[in-house]
């Protein structure tokens, strides 16, 4: 981390600037943010960001790999596989926890990964309300490969209208105005100029897809795929579709891709960077250090149904054993220094892939707890959803 630009941002940080910081990213677009947004970004330094680079790639090029190729055949549940999958997906997003190493270094180590998109449009007025609201500099950026905030926009524009008109063009989710991440989406919509539309509106005939706009039926030529198949079932929602018809329809990403990129893919990957884990079900015996693994569910989201005091008790009393992984818990370090205590970090890169991926922005996650989310995160401030500024150099 940059400790003198980390020391500048402190010494300038003001309640009454962060106040109106919010105030302003609350009322920008059609909804507010569900959900806390930090006090500050992250400020790289150069090493540290090309470390985060050369991990991405890594991954990237394990995955792109003929032994992924075979490894992830069986991660799709029968009953859910959809048909025409590409050979890749649109959106690829690799987490890293920032830690140390035993001679103080920061270094990345990885945490999970995901072949679905997330939070693009909302990272984009986070960066441009962050840089309005606070004097970052000028030259540190977001972005990666040359990308700005315009060419952001068109990359994001290419990838999922593609050829389309807009109007045939939507974002599907489950009840999208109640979600937490309404805010990105408003986002995307302003930025690229497509509808958002809950699953349960939209209407088949034949192998084509609707959706209403009054009294007028608009066909759907691609879909921005933000439904998570997990709430799916778990909400059991009703909607108007089968997913595994024929559909001419193109997805972005395909929803294959939700499950093939997943927790299933980080027992395949390996390197300095990555924690050992293991299928739950392949294991002979536990590790000898069974406290130091964290248990997860393969196809939950958002922290759902992650045990992190693991026993062999706990473990000997799961059903559906081939339904979760072993892996080995990494130690997050103390990266920001805040009024009370010290905030840990964890860094999403955030990948396109049309032709080839390409890395294009980050986003961070803060903490104090003993994990990301909300609720090991209730009352502490400098905590929350952010963004991490490198120097531009790639």
């Amino acid at each position: 981390m940059n400790s003198k630009v980390r020391e500048k941002f402190n010494s300038e940080f003001s309640e009454e600037n962060y106040k109106q910081f919010l105030a302003d990213l609350n009322s920008s677009l059609k909804y507010p943010a569900d959900f806390r947004v930090a006090e500050t970004p992250i400020f790289l330094t150069e090493s540290f960001a090309i470390d985060l680079i050369n991990s991405s790639h890594e991954i990237v090029n394990q995955i792109m790999s003929e032994e992924f190729v075979q490894h992830s055949q069986n991660a799709v549940p029968d009953k859910l596989n959809v048909p025409n999958e590409k050979d890749h997906p649109a959106f690829l997003q690799i987490d890293f926890a920032v830690c140390m190493d035993d001679d103080g270094k920061y270094v990345p180590r990885l945490i999970e990964l995901q072949g679905f998109p997330s939070m693009y449009g909302f990272q984009y007025y986070l960066d441009k309300l962050t840089r309005k609201h606070h004097k970052i500099p000028k030259n540190y950026s977001t972005f990666f490969n040359g990308i700005d905030s315009k060419s952001y926009i068109k990359v994001l524009r290419d990838l999922i209208i593609g050829k389309s008109d807009p109007e045939n063009v939507v974002l599907m989710d489950i009840k999208p105005e109640k979600q937490k991440t309404r805010i990105d989406f408003a986002a995307t919509e302003q930025l690229i100029g497509i509808n958002t539309v809950c699953i349960t509106k939209i209407i088949q005939k034949k192998n084509k897809l609707y959706y209403k706009n009054g009294s007028k039926e608009i066909p759907i030529d691609r879909i921005y795929n933000r439904v998570i198949f997990d709430e799916l079932l778990r909400e059991k929602v009703e909607y108007h579709f089968d997913f595994k018809h024929d559909l001419d329809v193109e997805w972005v990403s395909h929803p294959n891709w939700f499950f093939k990129i997943s927790k299933h893919t980080l027992p395949f990957l390996s390197g300095d960077f990555v924690p050992e884990c293991y299928f739950l079900d392949e294991l002979d015996e536990y590790p000898v250090d069974i406290e130091n693994f964290v248990l997860k569910p393969l196809y939950s989201f958002a922290g759902h149904g992650i045990e992190l005091d693991v026993t062999a008790k706990l473990l000997d009393g799961l059903k559906d054993r081939s339904n979760y992984i072993l892996q080995a818990k990494v130690d997050y370090a103390p990266v920001i220094k805040t009024p009370e205590d010290y905030s840990k970090a964890e860094i999403r890169m955030m990948f396109v892939w049309e032709d080839i991926p390409i890395l294009i922005n980050n986003l961070v996650r803060l903490s104090k707890g003993r994990m990301m989310g909300v609720d090991h995160n209730k009352n502490k401030t400098w905590v929350g959803s952010s963004l991490a500024y490198h120097p531009i150099v790639y």
